[in-house]
């Protein structure tokens, strides 16, 4: 059975700088990728340990307010 190789949507060739032309493949553990433009070739080891997420506003643990971080808003009315 043929492994199917993709192509990787916006992926821009290191060795020759165009886009749209690295194709991806996974075959015995080992993760390939080329370019059909020019001779790039690559292959890295498929590491099966998830790598722990980084911490953002979105994902950390929420936290008590601290006094400086509070402001007064004062709403003005452009009328008057």
């Amino acid at each position: 059975m043929a492994t199917q190789k993709r192509f990787i949507a916006g992926a821009i060739c290191p060795r020759c700088a165009e886009m749209d032309r690295i194709r991806s493949w996974e075959q015995h553990g080992i993760r390939y990728r080329e370019c059909v433009s020019c001779d790039f070739f690559e292959q890295l080891p498929i590491e099966e340990q998830a790598m722990p997420e980084l911490e953002t506003r979105v994902n950390r643990e929420p936290s008590e307010p601290q006094a400086d971080d509070l402001q007064t808003v004062k709403i003005l009315d452009p009328k008057g």
